[in-house]
C-alpha cells in the first residue's frame, strides 16, 4: 500500500521534502551565522543565544509567508493544469492537494511565530537588563554607547523603559503583535468545524492576511537588532579590541581605542513576498472580471429538506466531472464566495448544482429564490476532473454523507456515455455504495437514482448499476415502518427498487461478492469521504487482490472534492 502511495503520490512526496529541506537549511544556516559571525559579536554580549533563535526564524518566518498565497490562486493552478495536460493525470491530480499544502504552510508558519516572540521576549528582557546594569560589564558598556550619539547597540534607553512599553510602542513590537493576533485569528477560525458551520466567520478572518502581510513588510523597517558595520570591523574587530571596551583608560595608545559604530539589519521581507503578493493581486483581479460574465439561471428545483436545485447557464463555461465552482449572489453580500460541486455532467447543456441549508448564507440564498431570481455571479470550474472512474470495467463508488454529491456527475456522464456508446468508457459494471445518517438532505439524489434505474430498465440494462444504501443514523419509528413494508418491490425509506440496509457495510462481504462476480476484472474503487473509511477500503482492496495479476484486483482511488 505504501508503494502505491509512493508511485501515486510522489510529486508530493517531492514537494514536501524539498519544503522541509529549505526550512531546515535556512534555519540552521542563519542560526550558525548570527551565532558565530563577528558582526554580531557585541549583539550576542547583550542577548546571548536568542539572537540566533530569532533571526532563524525570521528567515523561516519570510520563506513560508512567500509559498503561503501560491496554493490558493485557483486560476494559477488552472493554467497549470492545463499546461500540463500532456503531463500524467498522477501529475495533475497532486495540484489538488494545494489546501493540504496551504494548512501545511500555516501551521509551520504559527510554529515560527512562537519561536520568534518567545526568543524576542528574551531578547527584550536582556537589552532591559543589561541598560539598567550598573556593574562595568560588557553588556553594561554597550548599553551606555547611546550616551555617545548614534552609536548605540542597545535600544532601550531609559531605565523607566518597560518591555511592556517597548512592545506596543515601537513599529517592530507593534506589528508583531497586530500580526500575531491576525495569524492567531485565521488559524483557529479556519478549524473543519467552524468552516463547515459558520463559514462567514471563516471567510471574513481569513482576510485579515491583508494585515499580516502589510504588518509584515513594516515590521522590520526601524531595525532595532543591530551589528557592527563593515568599516568599524575593519578598524576595530572585536576579537582583538573588545576586552579594552571594559577597561578603558584615560590617554589611550593602542589601536583599540575608537568605540565601535554599530548599523541596522535591513529589511527584507518585502523581498520575499512582492512576487506572490503580486501574483495574488493578478488572481484577485482575474476572479472579477470573470464574475462579470453573465450567468443566466434556467431553471430553480426545490427539493425536499430544503435543498435549492440551481440550473445555470454561461457562455464558453466547459466542466467536466467531479469538478467545482465558487458562487457568490451579490444580493446577500458583495465578498463572500462559496464552494459548490457540480452535480450535472458534461453531456448536458447546462451546469447545476445542489445546495443545502447549512449555514446563514445558504439559508438566505434559499429564502431569495424562493421568492425571486437574483443575480449570480459564477467562478470556475476548478479541480482535476475524476476521469479514472471510466478507465475501470468494473467500478465501485462509495459516497458517504455530503460526498455524494460529486457522484450525481459521475453516473449521470456514465449513463450518456453508455447510451452514446462512448468508445472511451471502458465500465461494463457499477457497484455504488452509498452511507448516510439520514435520506432526507439527500432526497433529490435519490430522485436521480431512480430516474436513473429507469432509463436502465427501459433500455434493458437493469444490471449496468447495482447499488445499496446503508442508512447509519436511523430510529425505531424508521424500522417499525419497515417492518411493515418488508415484502414491496420497493424500499420503504427511498423508494428505490433496491433495499436499504441498516447500519454500516460490512466491507469483507461486499469485496468478497464483487471478486466472485468479475474474477478476471481490474476493479477501481473510488472513495468520496472521510479518512477513517479510506484506511478501511484500502486494506480491503489490498486483501481482496489476487496475488495472479490475470485474476482479480482492486485500485483504490481517494477524490479530493
Amino acid at each position: 500500500a505504501m508503494g502505491n502511495w509512493l508511485v501515486n503520490h510522489w510529486f508530493s512526496a517531492a514537494v514536501l521534502v524539498a519544503w522541509l529541506g529549505i526550512n531546515i537549511f535556512l534555519f540552521t544556516y542563519y542560526f550558525l551565522f548570527f551565532d558565530r559571525d563577528a558582526r554580531y559579536f557585541y549583539t550576542r554580549a547583550i542577548l546571548g543565544s536568542a539572537l540566533a533563535w530569532a533571526r532563524a526564524s525570521a528567515k523561516c518566518l519570510n520563506f513560508n509567508s512567500m509559498l503561503i498565497l501560491l496554493p490558493i490562486c485557483r486560476n494559477l493552478l488552472s493554467f497549470l493544469r492545463g499546461t500540463c495536460s500532456c503531463c500524467r493525470r498522477t501529475l495533475r491530480k497532486q495540484l489538488d492537494h494545494n489546501l493540504t499544502f496551504h494548512k501545511l504552510v500555516a501551521y509551520a508558519l504559527a510554529l515560527l511565530t512562537a519561536v520568534h516572540t518567545i526568543a524576542h521576549l528574551f531578547n527584550l528582557e536582556r537589552y532591559n537588563h543589561s541598560q539598567q546594569a550598573t556593574d562595568g560589564s560588557l553588556p553594561a558598556v554597550l548599553s551606555k554607547m547611546h550616551l555617545q550619539g548614534s552609536k548605540w547597540l542597545n535600544p532601550i534607553h531609559s531605565n523607566e523603559t518597560t518591555v511592556e512599553y517597548v512592545t506596543f510602542t515601537t513599529i517592530p513590537g507593534l506589528t508583531g503583535v497586530i500580526i500575531t493576533l491576525a495569524l492567531i485569528l485565521m488559524v483557529t477560525s479556519s478549524t473543519e468545524f467552524i468552516r463547515r458551520n459558520y463559514f462567514e466567520v471563516f471567510w471574513y478572518t481569513h482576510h485579515l492576511f491583508i494585515i499580516y502581510f502589510a504588518g509584515l513588510v513594516i515590521h522590520g523597517i526601524a531595525g532595532l537588532v543591530r551589528g557592527q558595520t563593515e568599516e568599524s570591523m575593519e578598524e576595530v574587530h572585536p576579537h582583538r579590541c573588545a576586552r579594552y571596551l571594559t577597561q578603558k583608560e584615560d590617554n589611550c595608545w593602542h589601536d583599540c581605542c575608537k568605540d565601535p559604530e554599530f548599523g541596522s539589519i535591513p529589511a527584507e521581507s518585502w523581498k520575499w513576498v512582492l512576487a506572490p503578493v503580486l501574483l495574488y493581486i493578478f488572481e484577485r483581479i482575474l476572479r472579477i472580471w470573470r464574475a462579470q460574465q453573465k450567468v443566466v439561471v434556467t431553471k430553480v428545483v426545490m427539493h425536499p429538506a430544503r435543498v435549492l436545485e440551481l440550473q445555470m447557464e454561461k457562455r464558453g463555461f466547459r466542466m467536466e466531472v467531479g469538478q467545482y465552482i465558487f458562487v457568490n449572489c451579490p444580493a446577500i453580500s458583495l465578498l463572500e464566495w462559496h464552494p459548490f460541486t457540480l452535480t450535472s455532467a458534461p453531456e448536458e447543456d447546462f451546469f447545476s448544482i445542489h445546495i443545502r441549508a447549512a449555514g446563514d448564507w445558504t439559508e438566505r440564498l434559499i429564502d431569495i429564490f424562493q421568492q425571486q431570481k437574483p443575480r449570480i455571479e459564477v467562478d470556475g470550474p476548478f479541480g482535476t476532473a475524476s476521469e479514472d472512474v471510466f478507465q475501470y470495467e468494473v467500478a465501485m463508488l462509495v459516497g458517504a454523507g455530503i460526498g455524494v454529491t460529486p457522484f450525481a456527475s459521475i453516473l449521470k456522464s456514465i449513463w450518456y456515455k453508455f447510451q452514446q456508446a462512448d468508445q472511451t468508457l471502458k465500465t461494463k459494471k457499477i457497484y455504488f455504495y452509498w452511507l448516510c445518517r439520514d435520506t432526507g438532505a439527500f432526497a433529490w439524489f435519490n430522485d436521480l437514482l431512480a430516474s436513473l434505474e429507469q432509463k436502465m430498465a427501459e433500455s434493458g440494462r437493469a444490471d449496468f448499476l447495482t447499488y445499496r444504501l446503508f442508512l447509519t443514523g436511523w430510529n425505531t419509528s424508521i424500522a417499525n415502518n419497515v417492518a411493515l413494508h418488508f415484502d414491496t418491490a420497493v424500499d420503504t425509506v427511498t423508494g428505490l427498487r433496491h433495499k436499504t440496509i441498516f447500519g454500516r457495510p460490512m466491507w469483507n462481504t461486499e469485496f468478497a461478492a464483487v471478486a466472485a462476480a468479475h474474477p478476471r476484472s481490474v476493479v477501481g474503487v473510488f472513495l468520496c469521504g472521510p479518512g477513517a473509511l479510506a484506511k478501511t477500503l484500502q486494506k480491503s482492496c489490498h486483501q481482496h487482490s489476487s496475488l495472479d495479476p490475470r485474476k482479480v484486483q482492486f485500485y483504490f482511488n481517494k477524490e479530493n472534492f
